[in-house]
């Protein structure tokens, strides 16, 4: 017993799920199968309790196969009912010894994501949530990255037809991908795009991107897009994927010489369209709320926002 009564501790196994489960989130009705398939473990779900009540809870996610450090933390919950001085106590205490724990000394740890309403911030209740978790985070040396629009597509809402301006064609495996995203990466609006270029080249991002993300999507690659110009010169390109969940654009970019020009709507577009022709019952994207120009894109092709995602990450 740590004091106060306060233990804090990972589960002990699948059959403590349910325990875990006593704390509300999107992502609850999801943990099962995350833990059947190996993307959670139950070294990486943490619990403070006091006399069987669940005060606190945090999670890291992986994808499977992957090696023992987790990738992501997306899970970090409180008790809205506790007074948010003692919330934010009991959750910095948890958090500190999971973190001490579950992640390898002396690396910085995954980034942090949390997935809140679109109106949150007009919302007493949700607001003070996101900033009980924010000021747990801030005490172990958190900083707010970015705010980003989580929208989706459903058949039925509107998509442009073929506007004839472009070709398209499947992308022509890594050897063609690799240096049509190293150039999109120039002026990128993206906030992580932008904050991997200050801490490497632009072909270095894009080989990280690919390593740690494109190459695991099982989905076929013959979905992927290039957008030519009717002489056969890329005008950008458009990965449909599907990932765990749903399906997804992975990824959207125009170059850098063909900006302005409205192709981004062509390409999204085909994106969805591909997926729709897959029998998608939605395709879900994301982008950063600052990023004006691709979410009216989004909206543009019938996405609508229907969550958004607030990114922590440290140092």
């Amino acid at each position: 017993m740590e004091p106060n009564d306060l233990t804090v501790r990972p589960l002990t196994g699948r059959d403590e799920l349910d325990l875990f489960n006593q704390l509300p989130y999107v992502l609850n009705g999801q943990l099962a199968d995350d833990l059947d398939r190996g993307r959670r473990r139950p070294g990486w779900m943490w619990v403070a309790l006091r006399r069987g009540r669940v005060l606190a809870r945090a999670a890291w996610w992986s994808r499977p196969g992957a090696d023992d450090t987790p990738f992501l933390m997306d899970v970090l919950d409180l008790d809205d009912g506790l007074p948010v001085a003692e919330r934010v106590d009991v959750g910095t205490r948890l958090l500190r010894a999971a973190m001490a724990a579950a992640l390898p000394e002396g690396e910085r740890p995954p980034e942090f994501c949390r997935f809140v309403p679109p109106g949150w911030r007009d919302d007493t209740a949700v607001r003070e949530g996101v900033e009980s978790r924010t000021a747990v985070l801030e005490r172990l040396g958190a900083r707010l990255f970015v705010e980003r629009l989580r929208l989706e597509w459903r058949p039925g809402a509107p998509l442009p037809a073929p506007s004839g301006r472009l070709a398209f064609r499947p992308v022509r495996g890594a050897e063609e991908l690799l240096p049509l995203l190293t150039s999109v990466l120039e002026g990128t609006l993206d906030a992580h795009g932008r904050d991997d270029l200050t801490r490497m080249t632009a072909r270095e991002a894009a080989v990280g991107q690919w390593e740690e993300e494109f190459r695991n999507y099982t989905t076929p690659r013959e979905w992927w897009r290039v957008a030519t110009l009717p002489g056969g010169e890329p005008v950008g390109f458009v990965l449909p994927a599907r990932n765990a969940y749903n399906p997804i654009i992975a990824y959207i970019g125009v170059l850098p010489g063909h900006r302005g020009n409205g192709y981004i709507d062509d390409l999204l577009a085909e994106g969805t369209r591909v997926l729709a022709g897959q029998g998608a019952e939605r395709v879900r994207a994301s982008t950063d709320l600052g990023n004006t120009p691709m979410a009216n894109a989004f909206r543009r092709n019938g996405y609508v926002a229907f969550e958004h995602e607030i990114d922590m990450t440290w140092g």
